[in-house]
């Protein structure tokens, strides 16, 4: 079996093809935090006017900001970052489009920042961004005009945009696993095996929304909380948090907190929803790493995990498009058996204390699982578009029982390996 030391050899060489760390967001409305929402500018209304030659967007705030306005393309979009802000605007506010605006997102990006993104219709360049002063009883108002151009002339914007000048350019590794408030990384001196527990979404990503208002980012994150202090009862294993607060993290960023804590092992958390025009489904799935999807059911899901940053102000067109690098594959082989080996091992655990999807093993290409030497798992913990799922996502009970089933999956998975690692030379 080859060594973790080889392994990271390995990847020494393909890491350049493999991670590249941006901010990143996605649509819905970005609770208070309790005891802090006074400290932030308040936008409390937006309206869209004009066509698709000229479009404007005005959010009224109730106090003037700083903005930062670029580009990005694969797809059209516009970037607004500002300082943080607590969204007060209606539920579906962000699903309005007009002119050359399809839609847009809001949100939290990290601690002390928050971003707007416009889905565009086509090209357009950021005529102007700017705050106006209250005045003649009106409030401050964030105001963005769009105009559209060619794809030559938005070509050209886009390579002489500062974007990089941006919150985008703010969130560092660095800066990012500190913003979390994560568990914290390992110390060389703390020799138990890492476990990283990614609660999916966050910030201005919500996930998956039930008609009755919960998100999948606020479902997932209860419960990865309380999977933490679960395992960490015992003082066996060391956890690391990717977030544990309602802030955005990259998927390439997510990947990055599982290497550079040498994780024993990442268990990514997350909820699905079915489309009402697809039917109804229920239960629990995991999901392992694959190039090619076990089913359609599974390429849909991945596809839409994978756009997290695409969704978030992402400049695609600097991440790799496929990971095909022969040193990265070779370490992910005995990765993917370990990863399989544990799905079966949590599937037979999960199965005792909660309802599995019918078909409760799956595989995909899903990004946030391709550490090559850190055996990964996705567990969607059920269907938010289903009611009897999202009963049992919101119950306190239930939430234990399933922790506790995951937790000793876990355990039983690192002891088997701690014990054929042999002691430490």
């Amino acid at each position: 079996m080859a060594s973790r030391a080889n392994l990271g050899i390995i990847w020494l060489f393909a890491v350049a093809l493999f991670l590249s760390g941006a901010a990143s967001l996605a649509a819905g409305n970005e609770p208070d935090r309790p005891g802090v929402a006074g400290d932030f500018p308040v936008a409390s209304e937006v309206r869209l006017a004009g066509d698709e030659k000229q479009t404007r967007f005005i959010l009224d705030l109730d106090k003037k900001i700083d903005v930062h306005a670029f580009l990005l393309a694969n797809p059209y979009r516009a970037v607004i970052d500002i300082p943080q802000v607590s969204f007060r605007l209606a539920p579906d506010a962000g699903g309005m489009g007009r002119g050359l605006i399809k839609a847009f997102r809001y949100g939290l990006v990290m601690p002390g920042g928050s971003r707007i993104v416009f889905d565009l219709a086509g090209p357009a360049k950021i005529e102007k961004a700017y705050v106006l002063d209250a005045a003649n009883g009106q409030p401050p108002r964030l105001v963005v005009e769009l105009e559209a151009v060619d794809r030559a002339a938005f070509n050209r914007l886009l390579a002489t945009s500062n974007s990089s000048e941006g919150l985008r350019g703010a969130v560092s590794p660095e800066s990012t696993v500190d913003a979390t408030g994560s568990t914290g990384a390992a110390t060389p001196s703390d020799t138990r095996p890492v476990v990283v527990i990614d609660p999916g979404h966050g910030g201005i990503d919500n996930g998956t929304e039930a008609s009755t208002g919960e998100t999948e980012k606020d479902l997932v994150l209860a419960f990865a909380l309380a999977l933490r202090d679960r395992i960490e009862q015992d003082g066996k294993y060391h956890v690391v948090m990717t977030r544990t607060d309602d802030t955005f993290i990259p998927l390439a960023e997510r990947v990055r907190v599982a290497r550079t804590n040498g994780a024993a092992l990442f268990v990514s958390i997350h909820a699905d929803a079915l489309p009402r025009r697809e039917g109804d489904a229920r239960g629990a799935t995991i999901y392992t790493l694959s190039d090619k999807a076990s089913d359609a059911e599974a390429e849909r899901l991945a596809e839409a995990e994978n756009k997290a940053d695409a969704i978030g102000g992402v400049n695609l067109t600097e991440e790799p498009t496929e990971v095909a690098d022969i040193l990265i594959d070779l370490a992910q082989r005995e990765t993917r058996t370990f990863s399989n080996r544990f799905a079966r091992l949590l599937m037979s655990e999960m199965q005792t204390t909660m309802r599995m999807h019918k078909h409760p093993l799956k595989s995909a290409g899903f990004r946030v699982l391709k550490a090559p030497d850190v055996p990964s798992v996705l567990i969607e913990l059920g269907f938010v578009s289903n009611k009897a799922d999202l009963r049992q996502m919101v119950s306190s009970d239930w939430r234990s029982r399933t922790v506790r089933s995951v937790a000793n999956a876990v355990e039983a998975f690192l002891a088997k390996r701690v014990v054929s690692a042999g002691p430490a030379h």
